[in-house]
């Protein structure tokens, strides 16, 4: 499928085969320089691909943006244990699409990335794990994987080489807690999908007590273009530090959502403007939630930045997984919220008290106040209960409850006040209590 209008904004580097016809096909893929990265890679030391990885710049496309070189350096290849490549395909992060497009329309772009890193930390078997809804791209990725096996490219001796790799999917249940690295070890394995305490981190202790090199889908489908043009050339296309480009997905009030392959460090409101045509029926920005539903919130004075990492994070929010979600001066922000948490306090596994109860007392608490039943001490309670989950967790998801809630109500307190004073009951001065 065509996911949107292309933009002549776009550099297509992961996406370029997205509108060729039968994209998904291994010739397809062949006939537009497929299978050549690792061919090279396969000429290589694993040091010297490290060494690209970590010029490139990339960094983790599946939220945490933690450097992939580095991350690929920690895995020990003296060991006696064996050693798996896991892709995390378990794409739930609210305004989050990307990994869909890749597996839909370039899925061999991805099988080659993972035996890229297979050779690099001497593995021999890949999982790409799938969340529970996209069971239908299930059947694409093992028609590629059969594809691949079928040319010689997975298997016994791989291209001659001598080394074998064998890649297999897997789907979650749909949790959205599977996409956490350690609670989606524990499901692949077939046990309930919870976090692990960590350390050890999965490099060292993964997939059944073995090293284990685990990356997002987009971050895999990046690594055939590094090679091929080289780490450096890769990392100018974004900016110091965060090299590459990137699938943002683009969705709420602009007139022409989609998900668009942009360098990182593209300008936010020029994503809107001149990517996505401005805002839908000329209505004025009010918000935009930069990074999938668990990146706090920027209000559109703040909206004039660069799209990457550490521009993020020095507006006390994240890139996280890419999903941008743009909101009109119509936007209630109190049922936001209550909306938002609604979602993270069904998707919490119950591990942790932290987590588990605090999502259901804000959930409870934002219901109430939303419904017209608020007190006005509930303002800053819902930023206490929301901080003192932050950091308490096994896993980042109370983070990810905790940090949209903490944003919400420190930028739009006046919406918070004006709905408690635009419910409340004129005729009684008492507001009702829990």
């Amino acid at each position: 499928m065509i996911y949107n209008e292309p933009s002549p904004l776009e550099v297509k580097v992961i996406s370029q085969r997205f509108t060729l016809p039968n994209s998904a096909a291994i010739d397809t893929y062949l006939a537009t320089d497929g299978y050549l990265a690792v061919k090279k890679a396969l000429g290589m030391t694993p040091e010297a691909i490290i060494d690209e990885m970590k010029a490139s710049n990339l960094r983790g496309r599946g939220g945490a943006g933690f450097p992939t070189g580095m991350k690929w350096s920690f895995v020990p290849r003296k060991t006696d244990k064996p050693r798996y490549i896991i892709c995390n395909s378990d794409e739930s992060e609210p305004g989050t699409c990307k990994d869909r497009l890749l597996m839909e329309n370039d899925p061999h772009q991805l099988l080659e990335g993972m035996m890229i890193a297979g050779w690099t930390v001497g593995s021999n078997k890949g999982y790409v794990f799938i969340r529970g809804e996209y069971r239908y791209l299930i059947d694409i990725v093992d028609r590629a994987i059969a594809e691949a096996y079928e040319r010689g490219f997975l298997g016994k001796n791989v291209f001659g080489s001598g080394w074998d790799f064998d890649i297999y999917t897997h789907t979650g249940a749909g949790a959205y807690e599977c996409g956490e690295e350690s609670a989606l070890l524990e499901s692949l394995e077939g046990k309930r999908g919870i976090p692990r305490l960590k350390p050890p981190f999965p490099a060292v202790v993964g997939a059944w007590q073995s090293p284990t090199l685990l990356n997002n889908c987009e971050t895999f489908s990046a690594v055939p273009a590094i090679l091929r043009m080289g780490g450096p050339a890769y990392a100018e296309l974004g900016t110091p530090k965060n090299g590459g480009t990137r699938l943002f997905c683009i969705s709420g009030h602009v007139n022409k959502p989609g998900v668009y392959e942009l360098p990182l460090g593209f300008n936010l409101l020029r994503m809107i403007d001149e990517v996505c045509g401005g805002m839908r029926n000329g209505k004025k920005l009010k918000a935009v939630i930069p990074g999938g539903s668990s990146s706090p919130v920027l209000k559109a004075q703040e909206c004039d930045v660069p799209m990457d990492f550490d521009s993020m994070a020095k507006l006390k929010t994240m890139a996280g997984s890419g999903g941008v979600v743009v909101l009109d001066e119509d936007t209630d922000i109190v049922q936001l919220a209550m909306r938002t948490m609604k979602f993270y306090q069904h998707e919490s596994c119950g591990w942790c008290i932290p987590c588990r109860e605090g999502t259901t007392w804000l959930k409870k608490i934002l219901d109430r106040f939303h419904e017209g039943d608020g007190r006005s001490e509930d303002i800053p309670l819902i930023g206490e209960l929301a901080r003192n989950m932050l950091g308490r967790t096994f896993c980042a998801l109370g983070d990810a409850a905790a940090m949209p809630t903490i944003g919400f109500i420190e930028k739009f307190r006046d919406e918070f006040e004006a709905h408690l004073l635009k419910t409340q009951d004129p005729q009684s001065p008492e507001l009702i209590v829990l």
